[in-house]
């Protein structure tokens, strides 16, 4: 009775080996650059949360009759006094606001209710977007 042996031959497992090789050249570029994408992804997804946190800061003023909530006054408040509308009262780590100076100047209509979509950019320090994202303000006065 003759044993027969089973396995890959060598030629196949080079052919195998050249085809992985081939693979991970064409797709290590594309995974290289990851960082700068999550970066403006952080960014993004901050800019919305400053948004949400305008428009939750508005309603909340609004209900108490300035009782409660952080007074955005429309020609005088900067885009700086937004991160403390966050919970912890602080932008995540690598993320700021580009134009911390910009003035808010909320229009349609001016003053409380209004929105300005202009002022405030937010930019993370490894995105590919330097200008940054905007942030939907609403003011309360």
């Amino acid at each position: 009775m003759k044993k027969t042996q089973t396995g890959f031959t060598l030629i196949e497992l080079i052919v195998v080996i050249v085809i992985l090789g081939i693979l991970a050249a064409v797709a290590l570029p594309r995974f290289v650059d990851l960082a700068g994408e999550a970066g403006d992804g952080a960014a993004q997804g901050t800019a919305g949360a400053l948004s949400s946190a305008t428009s939750l800061n508005y309603a909340q003023f609004i209900a108490s009759n300035g009782a409660r909530g952080t007074n955005i006054i429309s020609g005088t408040t900067t885009c700086a006094a937004l991160p403390a509308l966050l919970s912890g009262g602080a932008l995540p780590n690598d993320i700021s606001i580009v134009t911390p100076t910009n003035v808010i100047t909320c229009a349609n209509p001016a003053g409380a209710g209004g929105t300005n979509t202009t002022a405030c950019m937010v930019a993370h320090a490894r995105g590919r977007t330097t200008a940054g994202f905007p942030v939907t303000v609403i003011c309360t006065s």
